[in-house]
């Protein structure tokens, strides 16, 4: 996985095979199958790429279908659905050998004025008061914490705790888990870049807050986790190499599957984005 932010910003550049054709690069990984925010974010670059640019990336909603083959690289097909003048509308479909592994819908709005509201952040430590992560994988094993400094560098993330330790536990959420996060580097000024970016992060720990009142690591040998969908909703824009706080809660898990849901906070209190993605969690047969 990128080991920087140069890293993550060479996967984001696709290359350009045809109009609305794209290929994306795979970066070199011990893990079996592409991991998700990795496709989801190299299908919003391909998407982005044929939206006028009056038009800015509101919302994503994707599925996961297969796994993807870390070994080649992934073909990103852009159908534009709809240009209107004020919503545009593609639908990306990402394939690896002649099959779709992964099927985007995203949204773009051009820009407009209107009313305004949002959440108040929660009270939380800053950044600086979170555990690195690399530093709680170690707490397991040192080959866990070596695992996370090479697949994850290009990612600062600071844990502050669950509703199993660490936050003050609230009856109304049984699963709940908080992280701040932000690119380890510079991603330049570029607002698409860092849509993406964002998006690569999304994936990597809301499933983890569905295993919270369990008592399961994402990483046990008793799970087969996987992504099955994934949503964003844009609200302001912001920064993905600056603090933002990933307010994680997961109203439900049932028939093997866990939904969580995530408000995304910057460093002010501005509240910039939601991430809703229901993943599967199911037990392995024991014997």
């Amino acid at each position: 996985m990128p080991a920087s932010a140069d890293d993550l910003l060479r996967l984001l550049e696709l290359e350009d095979l045809d109009v609305d054709l794209f290929r994306g690069i795979q970066p070199e990984t011990t893990r079996q199958r592409v991991f998700g925010g990795q496709v989801a974010a190299q299908a919003l670059v391909a998407g982005a790429r044929s939206v006028d640019a009056a038009f800015a990336q509101h919302s994503l909603h994707s599925y996961f279908l297969r796994p993807g083959d870390t070994s080649v690289p992934i073909i990103y097909d852009v159908e534009r659905i709809r240009d209107g003048r004020s919503f545009a509308t593609r639908r990306v479909v990402a394939r690896q050998h002649g099959r779709a592994i992964y099927y985007l819908t995203a949204n773009y709005q051009r820009a407009e004025d209107g009313l305004d509201h949002q959440d108040v952040m929660p009270d939380v430590p800053g950044p600086d008061e979170g555990f690195p992560m690399a530093d709680l994988a170690r707490r397991s094993s040192e080959r866990a914490g070596d695992d996370w400094d090479r697949e994850w560098s290009a990612l600062d993330i600071r844990h502050l705790g669950t509703t199993a330790q660490g936050l003050t536990p609230d009856p109304a959420h049984p699963a709940q888990a908080r992280i701040w996060v932000r690119v380890n580097g510079d991603v330049g000024d570029d607002p698409l870049t860092h849509l993406a970016a964002f998006t690569y992060a999304s994936d990597l720990t809301l499933l983890g807050a569905a295993l919270v009142p369990h008592g399961i690591d994402i990483t046990s040998s008793r799970l087969m986790p996987a992504s099955l969908d994934h949503t964003i909703w844009f609200h302001r824009p912001f920064r993905a190499d600056q603090w933002w706080l990933y307010d994680q809660v997961s109203p439900s898990a049932s028939g093997g599957r866990g939904l969580a849901l995530a408000r995304v906070f910057t460093e002010d209190g501005t509240l910039v984005a939601t991430v809703a993605q229901e993943g599967l969690i199911r037990l392995r047969n024991e014997e």
